[in-house]
């Protein structure tokens, strides 16, 4: 019983503290459920986002899913998307209301000021702790997997310069994925 307690709590952590949406999750997700927990390696979480964003809704609510069911099944799932979800929409209700009311409220406007680098800070720390597992520790492992490299590169080029939408991107790196794997195994 007291796992379910636990996915219900990790996940509401993470949700509320969770400023700027699913990307900037990732890091309290990861502290949660890898770092605190030990419900996944570093490893199973990058897989789990990597298969999380290849599917519809938001990203939480996609891990949330993956990790209750992971540890605790069908039952599990529903508590962490429960941890996930309600608490958060509670509180926006809550807030939305009040900032509506005062969103041209100086103070108001510099304190988002001052959260959006920190939000940006956690999606650095995403990238820089998803470079390891995805390319290697070594140099080494960059040379070998310089491909996957070139991937990120033309899909953050694609991203950016031309606004392609992120799925066609994940679906041909998961089938270039397959194609190199078949000419050259790992």
């Amino acid at each position: 019983m007291i796992i379910y307690w636990e996915l219900f709590i990790s996940f509401t952590r993470a949700s509320l503290a969770g400023f700027g949406g699913g990307p900037s999750m990732i890091t309290l997700i990861q502290n949660e459920v890898v770092d605190l927990r030990g419900w996944l390696t570093g490893q199973e979480l990058l897989d789990a986002y990597a298969f999380a964003n290849t599917l519809p809704s938001p990203l939480a609510t996609k891990l949330a899913a993956y990790v209750g069911f992971q540890q605790a099944g069908w039952l599990g799932a529903a508590v962490a998307l429960i941890g996930v979800t309600i608490p958060t929409a509670l509180l926006t209700i809550g807030v939305a209301s009040l900032f509506l009311r005062y969103r041209q409220n100086r103070q108001l406007v510099r304190f988002l000021r001052g959260v959006r680098p920190v939000v940006l800070a956690l999606l650095m720390y995403v990238v820089w702790e998803f470079m390891g597992p995805t390319f290697g520790d070594a140099p080494a492992d960059w040379l070998a997997n310089w491909w996957l490299f070139a991937i990120a590169a033309v899909s953050a080029v694609l991203l950016v310069r031309l606004r392609v939408h992120p799925l066609p991107l994940i679906i041909a790196g998961g089938v270039l994925g397959v194609l190199v794997s078949l000419l050259a195994p790992v």
